[in-house]
């Protein structure tokens, strides 16, 4: 089973499953192809953005294991 971390790039993780791009934008991280987004880790927008980030990374990889 494929997972992330919160240290993955954001456009490394967009990449990986059709399922993450919709619950970073359920999230409210919305400019996902921003160069300045691509190049950012999990952490790092998360904390941009006032989340956390482990709870993040926890629904991502609920929607990853649900979509297998």
């Amino acid at each position: 089973m494929v997972q992330v971390s919160k240290d993955m790039l954001i456009g490394e993780v967009v990449r990986m499953s059709p399922v993450i791009a919709p619950i970073l934008m359920e999230a409210g991280m919305h400019c996902l192809g921003c160069p300045s987004a691509q190049a950012e880790s999990i952490e790092d927008a998360a904390a941009v953005h006032g989340m956390d980030a482990d709870a993040l990374v926890a629904k991502i990889n609920e929607g990853l294991a649900a979509a297998e």
